[in-house]
């Protein structure tokens, strides 16, 4: 499940590279944030990703973090109480420093919220440094 939404041309350029470099084993469904109206039972999910999923709410609801929290735990919930196996692809953008943006630094908030959320449920969780995975959980 791919969440990126098409910003401009330069990003649209760059979903369809990474659409073209798909391989035929794959079933690629294109979907915001209302993930969870497909059916994915009995399937292996990879949500790639995280962030720019938690992106779509946070703009959506005028930047209001807690209402993009509420909303995105809310389908976290609602597709992985399907019977599948999800992957989640994130991002950890709170290891960086502070942001002077104001508007950064409430998303990062979100980003994290969102990510300890979905670790909490998961039954392992791996961070990759430098393409090494380090397992957390």
């Amino acid at each position: 499940m791919a969440t990126a939404r098409v910003w401009d041309d330069e990003f649209r350029r760059r979903v369809e590279r990474h659409q073209a470099s798909r391989g035929p084993q794959w079933t690629n469904i294109e979907e915001e944030k209302a993930l969870s109206r497909h059916d994915v039972a009995g399937r292996v999910v990879v949500v790639d990703c995280v962030t720019l999923w938690c992106t779509n709410f946070f703009f959506d609801l005028d930047s209001d973090v807690q209402a993009a929290l509420a909303a995105a735990r809310e389908e976290f919930d609602r597709l992985t109480a399907q019977d599948a196996t999800f992957l989640f692809v994130t991002n950890e953008i709170g290891l960086g420093g502070v942001s002077e943006n104001k508007i950064q630094r409430r998303f990062t908030d979100l980003q994290g919220w969102m990510n300890q959320y979905i670790a909490e449920r998961a039954d392992e969780v791996v961070l990759m440094v430098s393409g090494i995975p380090v397992k957390v959980k």
